[in-house]
Order: structure tokens, then C-alpha cells, then sequence
């Protein structure tokens, strides 16, 4: 809904947001032990990339978090189409190596000379080479002070470090078999047949794994519409809402449909979906990808906010309704790093307040007996676990259908999420996805 994205802050949202080295979070005085640092000779040797001027350009607009990362870059190689596949692809790893790691490499660069972008570019190309003993935790895991502390309250050390370390590291690429045009094996065969490097999925039973990053565009099985781009963990969220034929669904924070895809294809292209979104913009990135996947049952359905006049239609009828609630996407740190440099805590808390109130709204559509599911891509307990127990609260007669069992029902093996989970609790450093929390309620009858 208004306010947010589909998985983090605006541009622009948080009047905090600071640039590189300010604010809190960010670099420590004295911090400058621990690493090789820019400018020593240590990379001696190596070659110089053309790209690295570029790359302090690109990062310097990066880091006024003005934009989210991906469309900085998508506007700085616009600029500068003089610029090979190569080049690009080096600038685009080394300026989101440099967001994940900012807290780490600000602290590192402070005792050597030139520009602060410069030199923790400098420090990037050095990463493994990177001493960080000794460091506090919140700069080794280059973690916002607001994060850190949120996430050790409820969490053991040993905990916490496991899923810091994994949020540093870039996240996988996963695509979704579209069973409108096929199954997974036709998929896989009709990759490999390309030259694409993938396997399937041992968490999503649609789910594909592609190695490397190839350039899944060029080929039959993508511009078909055999595979779609999407994160193994997102996936499990559309089978945890587990429509039927001919059922009718309400995607009820569509964005670019991702999951509204997904229910499509469960659907079998029977049933009518209905893809609800504030954003104009984001539904009409849905339509190209709603037209390559070969689904005809979805209805983009633009509304003002949660309450638009227009949902009264659907009051009452929908057998799911789906909240992917806008949430400071804190689970999806591997991909979008800078989200955490643009959140803050007021921020989370205009988050919180809205969840609970479209979570309310969108209850009203569901029909007696049907089915509401509750997701975030949020670590944070104030996005999930106690919005769930607020509207519990007010909600009375709602009974929760454990998720465990309804994933395997839908066949995800019960290594990945066990039958008895109540809710659906994902995180990168333990099955490799960005992390997710869900929830699925019965609406009594």
C-alpha cells in the first residue's frame, strides 16, 4: 500500500537516511585496524578494471540513498552505454559488495587517504583478504545499530552471527517452473539445453537453481514463459495460500506480481485473480510478465489504499486472500543491501502500524470458511509475530492452519519445514533463500 514498497522503504521515505560514513550506523572512530588498507601493496599484480572510475561514480550516487540500489544502477548504465556487459556486470558487484559490507569497510577506511567511495572500493577488491578480529560484531556484520540490537534481543550470538554472515554474501538465483507451460524437468532440460547451469530446487517443488548469472533473457525457456524469476522462499508463500480450481483469490499488495503469477499457475488457469495495488506503475510491470506466462484468470485492480470504496465488490468472496504486507524487507539484505541504510526506526513503526491495518482490511474479503495468509520478507518480530497476535486479538474465532502441514501437503519436504510449524519461518543462513515469515488463518464458517 501507499508508503512502502513490496519489501522495504520508498526512496526517499525516511527523511534519515545518510549517506556513507554518517549517522548512526555507521563508521566508528579508531576503527581503521583489522585489514589490508586501499592503496597498500597488498593488490599489487592485479589488474586495474577500466570500470573502477565508474564504479566510484556509480557508488557515490549508490550511497546518497536517494533511489534503491538497482535503479541507480539501472539509470548510471543508461548514462553511460559506452560501457560492455563486462564492465557492467564488475561496477554492479562492486558497488553492492560495498552496501553490504559499508559499516565494515567505512570503519577499515578511515586512517587512509582519497575518497571515502574510493577507498572502500579499494577495500572491496581486497575482501578475502580482510582481517576483522577483534572488530565489534554490529561492524563486522556491517549491521545498523537499530538492526543489531533489534535482532540480538532475540537471538544467541552464535545465532545472530550465522544469519549476519549469510546477509553478506549475494543471494542465488531462482526461478519458478510455470505449469501453465510446462513441468520442471521440460524446464531444466530446455535451460541445460542453453547452456545454463541449474538444478532443482531441494525446498520449492517448482523451484530451479541457476548457477553463475546468466543471461536468462536470451533464452526459449524464459521469453516463453517457462520460467519465471523468483526467490525459492517467495515461492513457498504462494503454496502456503494452496488455491483450488476455480477458486477466487485476492493478491491483495500485488506489486510486479511475482506471487500473483505463482497462484495463476496453481490455479491452472481456472478461477479469477484479483491483483489489488496502489501502484499503478508496479501493476504494469505485471502485465509483460502476465502476458509471457500465458495466464488469463488475473485482474489487475488498482485502488487508493486499503480502505478504496472499490473492494466492497469483493467483500466477503474471496476463497484466499493473500497480504504480502509492505515491510522493511530486512529478509532480503543479499539482494537489496541498501534497504538497511534507508530503514530506521521510525520508520519500522509507520510500517507496523499500516501492516495491521491493510491485515484488517483485507480480512473482510474473505468469504466464511476461507483462508487469509499473512507474509512479510522481515526478520523484525514487530512486523510479524505480533501483528499476528494483534489480530488474533481482535479477531476472535480465526484459527490458524499450521503451515508445516499445508506445505506438505503441497510438496515441500518436511526436512525444509517441518509438518508441525505453525508459521512458515525462512532465513538465508539456514535454507538459502531471502528470509520470509507467514502465517494462514481459517475464517470460521
Amino acid at each position: 500500500m501507499s508508503g512502502a514498497t513490496k519489501g522495504g522503504a520508498r526512496p526517499g521515505d525516511r527523511p534519515g537516511a545518510r549517506g556513507a560514513g554518517g549517522g548512526r550506523g555507521g563508521p566508528k572512530p579508531g576503527g581503521g585496524r583489522g585489514g589490508p588498507q586501499p592503496g597498500s601493496g597488498s593488490g599489487r599484480g592485479r589488474r586495474e578494471p577500466a570500470a573502477l572510475p565508474l564504479a566510484e561514480l556509480a557508488l557515490i550516487e549508490a550511497l546518497r540513498f536517494r533511489q534503491p540500489a538497482d535503479l541507480v544502477l539501472r539509470r548510471f548504465f543508461a548514462e553511460h552505454r559506452e560501457m560492455g556487459r563486462r564492465d557492467r556486470a564488475e561496477v554492479a558487484e562492486l558497488v553492492f559488495d560495498v552496501l553490504r559490507n559499508r559499516r565494515l569497510y567505512a570503519s577499515l577506511a578511515q586512517s587512509a587517504g582519497g575518497s571515502l567511495p574510493a577507498r572502500m572500493l579499494a577495500l572491496s577488491r581486497e575482501r578475502a583478504q580482510i582481517r576483522t578480529a577483534g572488530l565489534a560484531p554490529e561492524i563486522r556484520l556491517s549491521l545498523p545499530d537499530w538492526l543489531y540490537e533489534r535482532l540480538a534481543a532475540r537471538m544467541p550470538k552464535d545465532e545472530l552471527e550465522s544469519l549476519g554472515a549469510s546477509m553478506l554474501k549475494p543471494a542465488p538465483l531462482d526461478l519458478r517452473t510455470n505449469l501453465l507451460k510446462g513441468d520442471r524437468d521440460t524446464a531444466l532440460a530446455s535451460l541445460r539445453s542453453e547452456g545454463i547451469d541449474c538444478e532443482p530446487s531441494a525446498l520449492a517443488p517448482l523451484g530451479i537453481r541457476v548457477a553463475g548469472k546468466p543471461a536468462l533473457e536470451r533464452t526459449r525457456a524464459f521469453n516463453e514463459g517457462l520460467v519465471e524469476v523468483q526467490d525459492c522462499g517467495s515461492q513457498l508463500i504462494a503454496l502456503l495460500c494452496a488455491p483450488r480450481r476455480g477458486q477466487t483469490v485476492v493478491d491483495f499488495c500485488a506489486g510486479a506480481g511475482g506471487k500473483t503469477l505463482a497462484l495463476a499457475a496453481l490455479l491452472r488457469g481456472t478461477g479469477q485473480i484479483f491483483a489489488c495495488d496502489v501502484s499503478v506503475g508496479r501493476l504494469q510491470r505485471l502485465r509483460p510478465r502476465l502476458a509471457r506466462s500465458g495466464a488469463s484468470n488475473v485482474q489487475p485492480y488498482g485502488i487508493d489504499n486499503e480502505l478504496d470504496p472499490k473492494l466492497e465488490r469483493l467483500a466477503g468472496r474471496a476463497d484466499v486472500v493473500l497480504v504480502d504486507a509492505p515491510c522493511s524487507g530486512t529478509g532480503t539484505l543479499r539482494r537489496n543491501p541498501d534497504l538497511k541504510w534507508r530503514m530506521d526506526d521510525a520508520g519500522v513503526a509507520e510500517l507496523t502500524a499500516r501492516q495491521g491495518s491493510i491485515l484488517a482490511a483485507a480480512a473482510r474479503l474473505v468469504r466464511p470458511g476461507g483462508a487469509l495468509v499473512y507474509a512479510t520478507c522481515s526478520l523484525l518480530d514487530e512486523e510479524n509475530d505480533t501483528v499476528r497476535r494483534a489480530f488474533e486479538a481482535a479477531h476472535p474465532g480465526w484459527t490458524v492452519e499450521p503451515a508445516g502441514a499445508v506445505l506438505s501437503r503441497q510438496g515441500v519436504p518436511e526436512s525444509a519445514v517441518p509438518p508441525d510449524a505453525e508459521c512458515l519461518e525462512l532465513r538465508p543462513d539456514r535454507h538459502d533463500t531471502d528470509a520470509f515469515y507467514a502465517v494462514r488463518w481459517r475464517r470460521p464458517a
